[in-house]
């Protein structure tokens, strides 16, 4: 393809086809993306790809402003065809794989998007709309025999493309609409842990200039390995773990399954990143389940963990195996989407292990603070420092504590709600701040501390603030839990805990139904007990009840808070 199409260097990108645009110039025929274990397209071939999409999408109807669903798991040809709607001026309307039927009824149809872009597994989510839907192309390939709806697989659609515009592909003659910085790239709705989904408005200038940012605290050279295993169509994931390393010249491999240790395992060991995404859930379970067992069983790891130079030690060495583990040349994991458990924490800092931890929320595209990676000022439990370009502020802050809720400006704050100038003026200050929802501080050296969720806070009848995290992050530290929910019932503090009972059917394994249920009651008492001598008086908890399903979460794996109530408990106590 001949290089006319591009335009000249320049050295701040503002809208996302100039970023596409001068990556491929810089990266031609360095590997861009693909799938894990398999051949990768280079930034040409792929900048190729998009053009061509681009053009058959304006042939078919295609134009500024209209908005294009986009359903279905991390793939190249996901973020082909992203990047060839914000191509025309037209909206990407990125659906998370994982919503319900009817969540994803009201996405598309509210968005008005007549054409779709999915994968086998979301096909049937689309069958009651069928008739409202021009266009549907399986990014997958999948045929769908069920004579029920029409698809197109999308290596014909791409074919389509290559053969109707060859001879505009080999000129770069391409006749696309000029796309401003200000014009909306992406419309995606949150899936918040306090209320219904909102509809997110994000400009080409807003991503541009997040994943400008954090260019300044993960450093990336070309031909370097990105991994992907969180939903792309979480901006998380997008500006992070697609944008950044697009922009350094970065393979980016996605991983197309479920990323449990086993899966990961196989495919670092292959690919061997040397950049990942993941969120807490993830590294907390192969901390609990490869690490801590290493330890619990042996009783010389145990012993040496009792000493502070012991315990150095033996982290260290674990350390290098979790480096190991994810293909021997990590050089940062990113953590983010939710808060890591303290003790987790203090383990990867004392094992030199290269995380990184970062905030932020969908309407600020998403990363507010982060970092550095190797700011030696960061402090254990915070969430780093404002990245370059945002501006944080804490308003109404306590004057003892210094908690007041987080506020954020800059060039990745949002456009605004779509539709809803009544959501989008509560959520920005009369000065143009944007109101996080969450409440914080920030310490003497910078470092933004994150406390938790302004609609989560518990205020007892002495004014007590009592901040629910902080006490779900001690139940979550002991193997019997997954996950717990802390709340107020009637003046007094609860919890809700999903126990691993993969871990208990390991413990009482011969037992009886009646002594397994012993053993779960009995542990969930101790843990009660030990949990309470940690805590304030008037924080303790007054009781546990297991909940024998996982909690309801978002895309970030945050249980979604606001469908539980103490009115909801289940029945089994302690």
């Amino acid at each position: 393809m001949a290089d006319p199409q591009l335009p000249v260097l320049q050295k701040n990108v503002t809208t996302l086809n100039q970023l596409i645009d001068e990556s491929c110039r810089k990266y031609g025929d360095l590997p861009a993306v693909g799938m894990a274990l398999e051949e990768p397209l280079t930034y040409r071939s792929f900048h190729e790809r998009i053009l061509l999409i681009a053009a058959l999408l304006q042939d078919i109807g295609v134009s500024r402003g209209d908005r294009v669903g986009l359903l279905g798991e991390n793939s190249q040809n996901w973020v082909t065809v992203y990047l060839a709607i914000v191509r025309l001026g037209a909206v990407a309307v990125p659906v998370l794989p994982d919503l319900p039927e009817a969540d994803v009824h009201h996405i598309l149809t509210e968005m008005a998007c007549d054409v779709v872009f999915l994968t086998q597994r979301q096909i049937e989510k689309i069958y009651d709309i069928q008739k409202e839907l021009t266009t549907v192309v399986t990014l997958d390939d999948y045929i769908d025999d069920t004579d029920v709806l029409q698809v197109q697989p999308f290596s014909d659609f791409l074919a389509t493309a290559f053969t109707r515009f060859e001879d505009v592909a080999d000129t770069g003659s391409f006749a696309f609409p000029e796309v401003a910085a200000q014009d909306p790239a992406s419309i995606l709705y949150t899936s918040g842990t306090s209320g219904f989904s909102k509809a997110v408005m994000l400009s080409h200038a807003n991503l541009c200039a997040n994943a400008a940012s954090a260019t300044a605290i993960i450093s990336l050279e070309p031909e370097m390995v990105f991994l992907s295993v969180l939903p792309i169509a979480h901006t998380y994931e997008f500006t992070v773990g697609f944008l950044l390393p697009m922009s350094r010249g970065c393979r980016v491999v996605y991983a197309g399954k479920t990323p449990t240790p086993a899966v990961l395992q196989k495919i670092c060991a292959r690919e061997r990143p040397h950049g990942m995404l993941v969120v807490p859930l993830i590294i907390e379970k192969i901390y609990k389940k490869r690490i801590l067992p290493t330890i619990e069983k042996s009783a010389f790891l145990s012993l040496l963990c009792r000493y502070s130079m012991g315990r150095k030690l033996v982290y260290r060495r674990i350390g290098k195996k979790l480096e190991g583990f994810f293909g021997g040349r990590l050089m940062v994991m990113g953590i983010g989407g939710a808060a890591l458990n303290p003790e987790i924490e203090a383990f990867l800092r004392t094992a030199g292990f290269p995380y990184l931890i970062g905030y932020g929320m969908t309407e600020s595209s998403p990363l507010v603070a982060g970092g550095p990676y190797g700011d030696t000022s960061i402090a254990l439990c915070s969430t780093g420092k404002p990245i370059p370009g945002v501006r944080i502020r804490i308003a109404d802050a306590d004057e003892q504590s210094g908690i007041g809720e987080i506020q954020v400006q800059g060039d990745n704050v949002m456009l605004g709600y779509w539709n809803d100038p009544e959501a989008t003026s509560e959520t920005f200050t009369d000065d143009g701040w944007l109101k996080t929802g969450d409440l914080g501080l920030i310490d003497e050296r910078g470092n933004v501390h994150v406390k938790g969720r302004s609609k989560s806070v518990i205020v007892l009848a002495n004014g007590e603030n009592i901040y629910p995290e902080t006490i779900e992050h001690k139940l979550n530290s002991y193997p019997l839990l997954v996950e717990s929910l802390v709340l107020e019932n009637r003046g007094k503090i609860e919890a809700w805990v999903y126990p691993d009972y993969d871990f208990i059917d390991e413990v009482t394994a011969g037992q009886s139904r009646e002594q397994r249920h012993t053993y779960i009651i009995s542990e969930l008492e101790e843990i009660r007990k030990s949990v309470n001598r940690q805590l304030s008086s008037t924080s303790k908890l007054s009781r546990i009840l297991e909940r024998r399903e996982p909690f309801i979460k978002t895309a970030t794996h945050k249980i979604k808070r606001y469908l539980y109530t103490a009115d909801t408990m289940p029945d089994s106590s302690v």
